[in-house]
């Protein structure tokens, strides 16, 4: 699929020398730096060292005093509080999380309610008031999802039940008559930081209970490695307050994740690293070292993007085939040897998922090659009744790597089309969605992820519709995916030092990707080569100016393999990746796309 390279704008030629100059860092280097809005040696410490001490007073948040002062007071009363949750990652880490920390504070009144994906959905459920009510809950803590619950939250308290709505997604016009709503993207909340994820504004209730209670802020620290779970499953930007959660979160996990976590990780094609050493070489903060692996053969840290491939799809995998309940049940179990038992079953939940998403991608591409109405539409909006609601918004996103436009694929539940958005760069597919309000029962979610319900007589003038705003919403440029650059740079400035500065600006994710480089006039050394499915594995060197060779790897361009073989040069965009075996390590190059010159150019 052919790409769009698109160069980031220089920063302030002064500012980014000035700032080159007191970090001792090369200018390429400060200027990644720039463009993360970081400007003075202050700054660049606050990003490369987050500290705890820089997050928000969790108070800050519209509603909290009345959340925290509902809560205390069930507690004093012994009233049985249900944590309720949404059945993905980020529903169910939240859950994990808040329900943990009451039980450890000494609260026993307590039990979890996770929502069954196809006899209840998204959400609050009808169901899930019936048994608050039947089960004598008197209070329920909702946790990523209930902003929109306007009818559940009003059946719940003429049952004299309480609601406590803590949810991250866009609120609609109208708030639920919930005891508080926490939610930073309510129009009148003042909270500083608007992209916490669902886990992330049960963290900071826990936080404002913690201080309340007068319960050392040290203590809640071992919730962090299901925040960064949530963050990094749910794709929300990985800047200020979640950077610095990421940022200890994932320390955590590295050190001494939950038996939940160090079960899935079994399961999965890397081990953690069990130590990691801020020591600092020096007097600069940028000379930090790691420490040395032991007793793993694979023994990188884990990253964001292992969370997302590894840890998160595993997780989602029991709310998909089965239940999330048993997520939950894996996240929150004190033991090893229970932790391995849910595991397992999970990791089972996880091969079905698997293959469920493979034949269901198949059939979803044949009717895209099929379908009249998508040769040339905008959209690609595809129906199938007897799809597995479980994985298809896995199948959206697999349509984009393959056809790059708004997706949704839709299946039926319950009697209604139900269905999961996925989009592409700058199109809000959240507000398209919206436009088609007036057809459909339900639908919430974020700028490039969103879920919907209709009845099975408005499909079709739904399509119509949303293909209709994309129409008028979407350029021609937009239907060709871009590949971001930050910097061209020639190959002969990958030095140690220059790896061991880029390695601090992880976590990587949405607000902070990992840079791309782009370099021009290189040539492979002649021994290059296609393995697996169309990849290229190649040494990468200049053509004219010096430099050591250094190994790359290209996913799915082995089609430029015959140009690369003839030695003539051609321009690279690439991440830079540091990997270790058996104590070395080396540079290689990930690259992400190729351009050969054109006859004219050549």
């Amino acid at each position: 699929m052919h790409k769009r390279w698109v160069l980031k704008p220089e920063g302030d030629p002064e500012k980014v020398t000035s700032l080159a100059k007191v970090l001792g860092v090369v200018p390429a280097l400060a200027e990644l730096l720039a463009q993360r809005d970081v400007h003075t040696y202050d700054e660049a410490r606050a990003f490369f060292r987050p500290e705890m001490s820089n997050l928000h007073d969790p108070f800050l948040m519209k509603d909290m005093d009345k959340a925290v002062g509902r809560i205390i007071k069930a507690i004093e009363n012994k009233e049985k509080i249900l944590v309720y949750g949404d059945y993905d990652v980020d529903g169910t880490t939240a859950v994990a999380l808040v329900y943990t920390f009451l039980k450890e504070i000494g609260h026993n009144q307590l039990d979890f309610y996770i929502p069954d994906r196809y006899a209840e959905g998204y959400g609050i459920s009808f169901k899930s008031v019936d048994f608050a009510a039947d089960n004598g809950f008197g209070l329920v803590i909702a946790l990523d999802c209930g902003i929109k619950a306007i009818e559940k939250v009003a059946k719940g308290r003429e049952k004299g039940i309480d609601y406590i709505i803590c949810d991250h997604h866009r609120p609609g016009d109208t708030l639920p008559q919930a005891v508080a709503v926490l939610d930073a993207k309510r129009a009148d909340c003042p909270y500083p930081f608007k992209e916490l994820s669902g886990c992330g504004v049960g963290f900071k209730l826990i936080q404002a209970l913690a201080a309340t209670r007068d319960i050392p802020f040290s203590t809640i620290n071992k919730y962090l490695d299901l925040v960064v779970v949530s963050i990094a499953s749910d794709i929300v930007p990985i800047t200020g307050e979640n950077r610095i959660l990421a940022y200890y979160g994932l320390k955590l996990l590295n050190q001494s994740p939950r038996p939940g976590f160090e079960a899935i990780l079994k399961f999965s094609n890397i081990n953690r690293k069990p130590e990691f050493s801020e020591t600092v070489a020096g007097n600069g903060f940028l000379n930090g070292n790691d420490g040395d692996p032991e007793e793993f053969i694979f023994s990188r840290e884990l990253s964001i993007s292992d969370l997302v491939f590894l840890l998160g799809p595993r997780i989602n995998a029991a709310g998909r085939i089965e239940s999330g309940r048993n997520s939950v049940e894996l996240l929150i179990c004190e033991t090893h040897e229970k932790a391995e038992q849910i595991g397992q079953q999970i990791n089972d939940f996880n091969t079905t998922r698997r293959d469920l998403d493979s034949t269901t991608t198949d059939m979803a591409m044949d009717a895209i090659k099929t379908l009249p109405r998508l040769q040339n539409a905008r959209t690609t909006v595809v129906y199938n009744k007897d799809w597995h609601k479980g994985v298809i918004g896995i199948v959206a996103s697999r349509l984009i790597e393959s056809y790059y436009r708004p997706t949704i694929v839709l299946t039926q539940s319950n009697g209604l089309i139900t269905g999961s958005a996925r989009s592409i760069k700058d199109f809000d597919i959240y507000d398209a969605i919206d436009e088609c309000s007036e057809l459909l029962e339900h639908f919430g979610g974020h700028k490039y992820a969103a879920g919907l319900s209709m009845k099975p007589e408005n499909l079709e003038a739904f399509i119509s519709k949303f293909e209709s705003v994309a129409e008028r919403m979407i350029t021609e440029d937009m239907l060709t995916p871009e590949v971001e650059i930050d910097l061209e740079i020639n190959l002969n400035e990958i030095d140690q030092k220059f790896i061991r500065v880029l390695k601090q600006f992880a976590p990587f994710g949405p607000g902070n990707m990992s840079p791309v480089f782009k370099t021009t006039g290189v040539i492979d050394n002649g021994y290059g080569r296609i393995v697996g499915k169309n990849h290229l594995k190649l040494t990468i060197g200049h053509l004219e100016k010096k430099s050591d060779p250094l190994p790359a790897i290209a996913f799915q361009l082995g089609d430029h393999y015959p140009y690369i073989s003839t030695g003539r040069p051609f321009d690279i965009c690439y991440h830079i990746e540091e990997n270790e075996w058996n104590g070395k390590k080396t540079v290689q190059l990930n690259i992400k796309d190729i351009k050969i010159p054109t006859p004219e150019e050549a």
